[in-house]
């Protein structure tokens, strides 16, 4: 689960595309804005933010070229991301701006931690949407088939003893994984490249 689907992608650049941009901003919404409260701006701050990036990012895309072989939407968002926060930062600052920037200066401070930054950010969102679609899944599995790839992906269980455990046969607990990690997949495919 490493970044964004190329046919979201390519769908994000087109014209006719509304229902593109609404998943779009309901899948990156939470993660810019979880982006904009770790630089230290208060929560309306952090929502002018992230539109100001939306309607930025509205404007650009259309003009990304995605390289398969690359994979470099990720880079390219990134970029946007924090030359627009850049450029806010020092707006708010010639605005004699109040509050703190000091996370935003931090993190801004030093373009290899910038990249960190971004990618434990990124990371820490796709494990929370993770687990919010592996949740949702309770209706579309039986509970042990849910119970044993919990146990054995979340909690790094040995499948014999989760096989045990549920009175199954230890092929029962690798197959469940294997369904349940592509259940999720197929649901996360927006961030796949």
């Amino acid at each position: 689960m490493d970044s964004t689907s190329p046919t979201l992608l390519y769908k994000l650049r087109q014209a006719d595309q509304p229902r593109a941009w609404e998943r779009f901003v309901q899948l990156y919404t939470p993660l810019f804005l979880a982006w904009a409260r770790k630089l230290g701006l208060q929560a309306q701050d952090a929502a002018d933010l992230v539109q100001e990036l939306l309607a930025k990012l509205l404007r650009e895309l259309p003009k990304f070229q995605y390289d398969p072989a690359k994979k470099n939407f990720r880079g390219w968002l990134r970029t946007v991301c924090f030359n627009l926060c850049r450029d806010w930062q020092r707006a708010r600052a010639a605005r004699g701006g109040v509050g703190s920037d000091a996370g935003l200066s931090s993190v801004m401070g030093a373009d290899d931690g910038l990249h960190d930054f971004w990618q434990q950010e990124h990371d820490a969102f796709l494990v929370r949407q993770a687990l919010r679609v592996f949740t949702e899944l309770e209706g579309e599995f039986e509970p042990h088939t849910l119970t044993a790839c919990r146990e054995v992906v979340l909690r790094e269980r040995a499948p014999e003893d989760v096989a045990q455990e549920l009175g199954v046969a230890v092929n029962v607990v690798y197959i469940a994984k294997l369904r349940v990690l592509r259940r999720l997949r197929q649901e996360l495919a927006e961030f796949l490249e």
